[in-house]
């Protein structure tokens, strides 16, 4: 039992993210409507032009989730709910992760080690609640976690005595380095990520401090709201205190009163100690006097340490600078919570307990968030001939190319100044020259002003820049410049033949090539020492828990990108185009109203506090209402018709008037707003706005001729990522040419689920069906055929895609749409379906929707004549094109 660890196989994060797409919906639809907006805004599947690429919004749902679902608990606490399948996920299903994919429903085994994480989890908790947001190098952590202070203060603003949401933020930089990159958030358009009409709130109240010198002061105003104070931990850290200083040296000296005051560079690197041995500077106080404080850790693994699972688990251990700074803000100030931003949720192959979401540096090479790698290990090489060998291969595979109009660059890293300098550079010319390139392309940054000036320095800048001088410059020569921070597109390529004085700055720099450039799928190449090889292998496996393989080869069924071409002629079809037109008329008040605020549940507005004794016994859970905490604006007969006519923008006289004449009595309507406001907007409002307007609809409908598939605009072809035993061409040698004619609009389908492509095999198979096209994969307006519908949970009008459509031998048409059993009986799918179904039935045609286990068990086009596949189940079966089995342990077709 003492040996069990935190293992992959349970992974909390996995757990939690599969509980949320499980109940998606529902967890949504209990958002405020700020919240849905701000979602809705960011999110692709509703905003087509959403600027967050997929694992930041993930990462921003969960973030939400955590915060407006659950409360904002401590991760121990969410996990010992969850275990124990209490609260929230009571009605859930459980199952635990092994590794490889396979889930499996929760056994013994998983209770035992459960039980032994949420004992360490909390033995090794803090004051206040610590969360990992783990997303790989070049994913955009420092534009999530910008997206996150947005999200705080905008909640904050509406909802100001709401506990759960950042009134300021405190954004940790583990160095300068990493400090200058965190400008972004202060210079990013908001309104990528914002909704315009919010960002201009928070442009006008957010208050940016950005303390990149030493000895600046913090001017923020006691007790203010809205403030980002961006800084690194030497900036604000409280430090030992050195002996008592001579008045010569208070007056004069590096410890003088001002730098007491201020902070100064002496020190930086000391460890915070006791108390009795502190003194805090000025920004640390000024930091204490601002309420509701977030703290954003960038690059996490790097400030607390390089042992960061026993600085973040362990109170045994030597407490670092950072973590002892902000556990003594907690003691000064209320810490909203901790959120620490950070590349990998491994220490040393083992998940840390705090990460809430991850996405690795495998799923992002594989789905195209990064370029791919082709590392190059040289062992038995001298130096020189490493570096010929490693600039020849890279002009070889990118000279004379260019990306998005920047030139491809090769980071060469030396272990010391006077060896990049003497050594490298000398090297490097005569190589180039024999490949016939100018020496005017190298670039040498190594930290020393004598060989790095400042238009170096310019023309590193300007390394991304088209056009610059920086630009031209093809051949880095670096020393320690491996880190965060540094951010090269254009790089291809790293070089790295001495070993690092850090094993794990062979993995940053390795990184450091791996950030994306055009739409296309890339490859970066790394050249390394032998030793330098097995030292990444190592970080890989410690950092990500994969192998240098695992970067070139998913080896659980990975997806392969497809170009997917149009094939003439387009394919049209002509339907009913419906909407509702809505006329709203006054009517004139003349009967009181009846609010009916008796028969008023109001259990549902009730705040109830849930308390058990112990948890030594199963002692029973106590309830008790607590409104009395609540902050409830009392209104009077006179301000409550003021309010209610200025949401309605009618007469006060008039909203008087009906509040006077109502059944239940103006004196009974104040009794119940009072006691709740929400009856206000629930109730009142709603009587009020019927008994004086009618909203009359009136359905329309006009022919429309469909497209179902369009030429891209700026391709010869489309790309879709899908796993190769899911996709079907118009080469498929298991169809006749009889059958093909049926079909492809495009020459490539990328199915979804297994039950899909069943569906397509026995529609395209079956001698009743004239036509068939797979609709569902064109999801971004690159077809015409989509159905509006209202969807319940959002509030929006969103666009939905059926999966197929049939055209058969009596000339009449379906629409099909493919469904997961557990998806159903959705909300948000019967509203699709019902708006499909409208559509259909106007339009002349068929709405059918199937359950995947219907379609793997079963033919579903039995009923159009008998047995009516050309292609028998056991045909299917030798080719390998069924699955008799119905998978229901995940969700068939994905929500479009």
């Amino acid at each position: 039992m003492a040996n069990i660890q935190y293992t992959e196989e349970f992974a909390f994060y996995q757990q939690l993210k599969f509980y949320y797409d499980s109940n998606r919906g529902k967890i949504r639809s209990r958002y405020n409507d700020l919240t849905k907006k701000f979602l809705a805004y960011n999110d692709k599947s509703e905003n087509p032009d959403a600027f967050l690429r997929l694992p930041q919004f993930e990462a921003l749902e969960m973030y939400v989730f955590i915060k407006e679902f659950m409360g904002n608990p401590q991760v121990y606490e969410l996990f010992d709910d969850w275990r124990n399948r209490r609260d929230k996920f009571s009605d859930a299903s459980y199952y635990s992760v092994r590794k490889g994919g396979q889930i499996r429903i929760f056994d013994n085994e998983s209770e035992i080690v459960t039980d032994t994480l949420f004992k360490q989890m909390k033995k090794y908790k803090e004051a206040y609640p610590n969360y990992i947001y783990a997303l790989t190098m070049g994913l955009g952590k420092t534009i999530l976690m910008a997206t996150c202070i947005f999200y705080e203060f905008l909640l904050a603003n509406k909802y100001p005595k709401d506990k759960r949401f950042c009134h300021n933020a405190l954004v940790f930089a583990p160095d300068k380095t990493v400090l200058q990159s965190l400008r972004e958030i202060i210079t990013f358009d908001k309104t990528k990520v914002v909704p315009p009409e919010y960002a201009r709130v928070l442009d006008a109240n957010i208050k940016f401090h950005f303390l990149e010198e030493t000895g600046t002061t913090l001017h923020t105003i006691d007790d203010s709201d809205f403030n980002i104070v961006i800084s690194n931990t030497q900036k604000i850290i409280v430090k030992k205190k050195r002996k008592e200083p001579k008045p010569s040296e208070v007056l004069f000296g590096s410890g003088s009163l001002l730098s007491s005051i201020y902070g100064d560079e002496n020190g930086d690197t000391d460890d915070a100690w006791d108390d009795a041995s502190l003194m805090d500077n000025q920004r640390f106080k000024k930091l204490c006097r601002l309420p509701q404080l977030g703290v954003y850790v960038d690059e996490a693994h790097h400030l607390f340490g390089a042992d960061l699972e026993k600085q973040i688990r362990k109170k045994t251990a030597n407490k670092t600078s950072l973590r002892d700074t902000i556990n003594m803000l907690a003691e000064r100030t209320s810490i909203v919570a901790c959120y620490n931003y950070t590349g990998t949720p491994y220490v040393n192959k083992q998940v840390l307990p705090e990460v809430v979401y991850a996405y690795g540096l495998r799923e992002s090479i594989w789905n195209g968030y990064l370029k791919d790698a082709d590392p190059i290990a040289f062992e038995n090489v001298k130096d020189t001939e490493f570096l010929r060998m490693a600039v020849t291969t890279f002009w070889e595979r990118y000279g004379g190319k260019t990306y998005e109009g920047l030139n491809p660059k090769l980071a060469i890293y030396a272990s010391r100044v006077e060896e990049a300098v003497n050594e490298v550079r000398p090297a490097l010319e005569e190589i180039l020259a024999d490949l016939g390139i100018p020496a005017s392309s190298i670039l040498v940054n190594v930290g020393e002003t004598k060989y790095t000036k400042d238009e170096d320095i310019r023309n590193f800048n300007d390394l991304d820049v088209q056009g610059s001088q920086g630009n031209e410059k093809q051949f880095i020569i670096l020393v320690d410049k491996g880190k965060e921070g540094w951010n090269c597109r254009s790089l291809f390529g790293v070089a790295m033949f001495r070993n690092p004085n850090s094993k794990i700055f062979v993995l940053q720099a390795t990184m450091r090539c791996l950030r994306t450039i055009t739409d296309d799928r890339l490859t970066a190449t790394v050249f390394l020492s032998k030793e330098n090889y097995d030292t990444l292998d190592d970080e890989l496996h410690k950092n990500f828990n994969m192998d240098i393989k695992n970067m070139k080869t998913n080896t659980g069924a990975p997806k392969t990108v497809h170009k997917v071409r149009v094939l003439p002629p387009p394919r049209t079809i002509t339907l009913k185009k419906i909407w509702h037109e809505y006329k709203l008329e006054e009517k004139v008040y003349s009967t009181p109203i009846d609010f009916k605020v008796r028969d008023i549940d109001y259990s549902k507005y009730a705040s109830v506090m849930y308390e058990k004794d112990t948890i030594a016994r199963d002692s029973s859970l106590k309830e008790k209402n607590i409104d009395y905490i609540r902050d409830q604006m009392k209104f009077s007969a006179f301000s409550l018709a003021g309010e209610l006519a200025r949401y309605l923008n009618i007469s006060c006289i008039l909203t008087s008037r009906i509040l006077r004449e109502s059944v239940d009595g103006i004196d009974a309507i104040l009794e119940a707003v009072n006691k709740y406001n929400e009856i206000l907007n629930d109730v009142i409002v709603p009587g009020v706005f019927h008994a004086l307007y009618e909203v009359k609809s009136e359905l329309h409908t006009e022919d429309k001729e469909l497209v179902l598939l369009k030429e891209p605009k700026d391709a010869g072809y489309y790309e879709f990522s899908a796993k190769d035993e899911l996709v079907i061409t118009n080469q498929y040698k298991a169809l006749t040419q009889e059958q093909i004619a049926k079909s492809f609009h495009a020459d490539t389908y990328c199915f979804d689920s297994k039950p899909e492509k069943e569906c397509f095999l026995q529609y395209i198979t079956n001698s009743k069906i004239k036509e068939v096209y797979f609709t569902g994969m064109f999801t971004a307006n690159q077809g015409d055929l989509s159905v509006q519908y209202y969807d319940p949970e959002s509030g929006r009008i969103r666009h939905y895609y059926p999966d197929f459509l049939a055209k058969l031998e009596d000339g009449s048409y379906q629409l099909i749409e493919v469904k997961g059993d557990n998806k159903i009986d959705d909300t948000v799918v019967k509203a699709k379906a019902a708006a499909a179904q409208e559509m259909a039935v106007a339009s002349g045609i068929e709405y059918k929707m199937y359950a995947g286990s219907e379609i793997m068990t079963t033919h579903i086009l039995a009923y159009l004549d008998g047995m009516a596949s050309t292609i028998s189940y056991a045909d299917h079966m030798q080719q390998g094109t069924l699955s008799m089995v119905a998978e229901t342990s995940a969700p068939y077709g994905s929500d479009k």
